[in-house]
């Protein structure tokens, strides 16, 4: 049996960090186990010589073992009063994405739940002191995403962190909060006004253990998870120095997309996406189609491969989604045809055929053609 109470006891071991706590785990099938298992066994784990070995033993079995244990019980008192669940590496419950990169975390600490669909997921970051500009673009690219169905995973900073977890409680989408200090120090204080939606649609989550403040040191690896949790990251607003740069270096050390909003080259704030850009290591982008274009299908949500005439009436609209889609059938047509029949412009037809496309309504065949799902 997995015992969470085992697994921050082990936790608390010197020398034993996430990636060891990870490797001992898988090893032994659970923490229980390994807190028995004997010297010979443990140094056939990877990275485990005899020295290692013995100083765990003996902090297990002395003094230590105790201070882990009354650690252990003191977390879960805490999470137990606010409600909240521990999500580990090993539950089928733990983001299949975050589990790619090269250091997940072993748990996670968790207000609300993760569902299978917040694997669809985009990043939005960028500064704590953006421009009108910066929220403006923020909150229309989220509004954007969050209505065809891909969750938005930001940092619950001030600034454009806040701007993207509105828009997207607000479109009524998922969105996911990843904190730099525990799920139990909301910071900054203003956005407790924000938690009680963000646990109805989404989840708060945090690697750090109940009752951490949110130090500065913590925020540069919790950015990994940020990047981790999404397909891709877009950056708005950010200055060459700000933390919203270590979340897209993470995202290409993970091997995961990046987007940048070109902004004012006299702008302070500019500098980063701009620099981003200039370098080639983000993707500029204007729209939201920008965005699902470069990552389809890998975000494509999980509405099915057929859509009944009932399925469809569930599915909202717009006027020009229900233009392009009555002139659809079986038959693969042209997006001039499409265009024509539909009195549209080609470039608003494309648009409508990308959101229909998200929605799972439509498919896309080679030479701009389309035909109905």
């Amino acid at each position: 049996m997995f015992n969470v109470r085992d697994l921050l006891t082990l936790s608390m071991i010197p020398g034993i960090g996430p990636n060891r706590l990870r490797t001992l785990v898988s090893h032994f099938k659970s923490p229980s186990a390994v807190l028995h298992a004997p010297t010979r066994d443990l140094i056939k784990v990877s990275g485990f010589d005899k020295k290692l070995a013995l100083s765990v033993i003996r902090h297990r079995d002395g003094q230590g073992g105790h201070l882990g244990e009354k650690f252990a019980d003191e977390q879960l008192a805490k999470l137990n009063k606010v409600g909240g669940s521990i999500i580990t590496y090993w539950d089928s419950e733990y983001p299949p994405l975050l589990k790619k990169i090269y250091d997940p975390p072993p748990y996670l600490f968790v207000l609300g739940s993760f569902e299978a669909d917040d694997q669809f997921a985009i990043a939005l970051v960028g500064t704590r002191n953006p421009s009108d500009y910066g929220k403006v673009i923020a909150e229309k690219l989220t509004v954007g995403l969050a209505s065809v169905g891909i969750t938005i995973v930001s940092g619950f900073a001030r600034g454009i962190d806040t701007t993207v977890h509105l828009a997207a409680l607000k479109t009524g989408g998922r969105t996911l909060a990843v904190l730099g200090s525990g799920i139990d120090v909301i910071y900054p204080p203003e956005n407790t006004r924000l938690v009680d939606g963000i646990i109805e649609q989404g989840a708060i989550a945090s690697e750090y253990p109940m009752g951490t403040q949110p130090d500065a040191v913590n925020f540069p690896r919790r950015n990994r998870i940020i990047s981790g949790l999404s397909w891709g990251t877009v950056i708005v607003e950010t200055s060459i120095q700000g933390g919203a740069m270590i979340t897209a270096n993470s995202a290409l050390d993970q091997n995961r997309e990046v987007f940048a909003v070109p902004g004012n080259i006299t702008e302070r704030r500019a500098g980063g996406p701009n620099k981003l850009i200039q370098d080639g290591q983000a993707k500029l982008i204007e729209t939201v189609e920008d965005i699902l274009a470069e990552l389809n299908p890998r975000l494509r949500p999980p509405l099915g491969q057929h859509t009944s005439e009932a399925k469809l009436a569930e599915i909202p609209l717009t006027d020009g989604e229900n233009a392009i889609y009555r002139v659809l059938s079986d038959k693969p047509l042209h997006i001039d045809a499409l265009a024509g029949q539909s009195s549209l412009p080609t470039s608003d037809a494309l648009v409508h055929l990308l959101n229909l496309e998200f929605k799972g309504l439509v498919k896309q065949l080679p030479g701009k053609v389309f035909a109905r799902l």
